[in-house]
């Protein structure tokens, strides 16, 4: 008899020893009594190429893809989602058995499934959102933005040149104003989200003047490091509904889980508590 063959997956980047996602997948494998491993393997990008050839052949039938290969892995996909075409920029490959793979990018999903399920009475479509950061991040999360409805995003960058670069992409829903002039767009923003790593432990942190924060206004900060980012405590003292980034590390990670291990996980307290711990 033939024994079913256990299935791996990896996530590849440099560095990468830092990285909760093998925690919270194995928490998964357990929690649902999944036979399989999830390791973290620190790749170079010069490297990148010939592991991702070599890992199929090994047993692995995925991986998430982190700093420094999300835009490199797309040159090397088989097939490309079309969110992931958008984007520029894949984090959830599923191997097949040609040997090649298919490239998705799940961020945005994380994204916006953190905000609903913190935040079920959020509309996107009811006013403009104010995007801070015109990096990796910041493209899913316009994406994610736009696809849900989002009428207008206000986008500023510290090099405002990566922010008009994201405007061409995206296109006239998208404006960009400088960054000492976002103070003044606070105010008329029902969604303000920091996509920067500004404010996370061992960054500067995030000096903008906030006081045109309203109640209305829903703030979401992509740091996880510490949970409650200043920005994030002084939307809560102005009153704003607030959503911290763990759960957006969390939820981005329940497609690949599913495809490869071929069962949804459970998205719980318990799980964001041990990725506290």
């Amino acid at each position: 008899m033939t024994l079913p063959k256990i299935p791996l997956v990896a996530v590849l980047g440099s560095p990468i020893a830092h990285s909760k996602s093998p925690m919270l997948h194995g928490a998964w494998l357990k929690q649902l009594g999944l036979k399989g491993h999830y390791i973290p393997i620190d790749v170079s990008i010069d490297d990148l190429p010939d592991v991702l050839k070599m890992l199929p052949k090994m047993g692995f039938v995925g991986a998430n893809v982190t700093i420094p290969h999300k835009q490199a892995v797309m040159s090397l996909a088989e097939s490309i989602s079309d969110r992931a075409a958008i984007i520029g920029a894949a984090n959830t490959l599923t191997f097949r058995d040609s040997g090649g793979f298919f490239a998705d990018n799940t961020d945005g999903f994380g994204f916006i499934e953190n905000i609903r399920q913190s935040e079920p009475d959020w509309q996107p479509n009811a006013g403009p959102a104010l995007v801070l950061g015109a990096g990796g991040a910041s493209r899913a999360i316009l994406a994610a933005l736009l696809d849900v409805g989002v009428p207008e995003i206000i986008l500023s960058n510290r090099t405002r040149a990566r922010a008009d670069q994201l405007r061409d992409d995206f296109g006239a829903r998208v404006t960009v104003v400088d960054w000492v002039k976002v103070p003044s767009y606070i105010e008329g923003a029902l969604t303000l989200v920091n996509t920067t790593s500004l404010g996370m432990e061992g960054k500067a942190d995030l000096t903008l003047n906030l006081d045109g924060l309203r109640p209305e206004t829903l703030v979401t900060d992509i740091v996880y490091t510490p949970l409650e980012t200043t920005l994030l405590k002084t939307a809560k003292a102005a009153g704003c509904k607030t959503v911290d980034g763990l759960g957006m590390l969390i939820y981005q990670a329940v497609p690949g889980f599913e495809r490869w291990f071929g069962q949804r996980p459970i998205v719980d307290d318990s799980i964001r508590h041990l990725l506290l711990s």
